[in-house]
């Protein structure tokens, strides 16, 4: 239940749910309280403005990004852990299992790999049953490793995780079974704040490995380049919305997990 409930109260919080309600209720006002009607039409538009031009959500998507920035050379460890939430299963037309955007993931683990940083790959994910059937996504990340060349014998797969707090809690029994002290954990650099915390709080020695950068220095640098390019950067884009929404569900994530105790 705590899992169906944290994937649809958000859902009124996110901008796209708000601007929703909000229509909804103009709609009910409309004939008999037309100036309700109307706040709330205006209130639609203002969210759209505020949460789909690329100032606002870049500024916050660097918020979390940049806590955790890698060094130049990240350190030597045991294993590298990659956090599931980057793949879509092979279900017909698919010929193969399709990487999403935070599929860099699997891939920065498979560099990581061959730059002899770990000689062991942990690949946490279960699969959410109303979002389809099919392998879990600890299996479906072992797959895409393979078929790019990293053996399967140093892939160790933990299918049973539905959340950051469930990733943790497995990982931690194949470390203390295989005597691991120290970890490389992977996930989207958006994530990180929220996972890293996790994990240490499970006493686990992780060092922060973040991929899937939704901002660099350069699309900072391109909002304010010209005059041109700050009012261009006002207009609403879907992409700028989308990164706004994750932005929201991280610190509403950081926010419950810590009234639960998982940080």
């Amino acid at each position: 239940m705590f899992l169906y409930l944290s994937k649809l109260l958000p859902l009124f919080i996110y901008p796209l749910g708000l601007i929703s309600l909000t229509l909804v209720v103009a709609l009910i006002f409309m004939k008999k309280r037309p100036l309700i009607a109307r706040i709330s039409i205006i209130l639609s538009l203002l969210i759209v403005l505020i949460s789909s031009n690329g100032w606002i959500p870049l500024y916050l998507v660097r918020s979390l990004e940049w806590q955790h920035l890698p060094p130049r050379e990240l350190p030597t460890a045991e294993a590298i852990i990659v956090l599931g939430g980057s793949t879509r299963s092979a279900h017909p037309p698919r010929p193969t299992v399709d990487l999403l955007e935070q599929g860099d993931r699997v891939i920065y683990a498979a560099q990581l790999y061959r730059q002899n940083k770990a000689p062991l790959i942990i690949l946490s994910g279960g699969r959410i049953d109303w979002r389809g059937s099919g392998t879990s996504e600890a299996t479906d990340m072992a797959n895409i490793l393979t078929s790019i060349g990293i053996p399967s014998t140093a892939l160790i797969e933990e299918p049973d995780s539905l959340n950051t707090h469930q990733n943790a809690v497995n990982v931690k029994k194949i470390l203390v079974e295989r005597n691991i002290k120290k970890v490389l954990l992977v996930t989207s650099a958006m994530h990180m704040p929220r996972s890293l915390l996790i994990f240490q709080k499970q006493k686990i020695d992780a060092i922060p490995a973040p991929t899937d950068f939704l901002v660099s220095e350069g699309e900072l640098a391109e909002l304010s380049a010209t005059p041109k390019a700050a009012i261009l950067s006002i207009i609403p884009e879907s992409s700028n919305l989308d990164k706004l929404t994750r932005v929201i569900k991280e610190y509403i994530g950081l926010a419950v997990y810590r009234l639960r105790g998982w940080l």
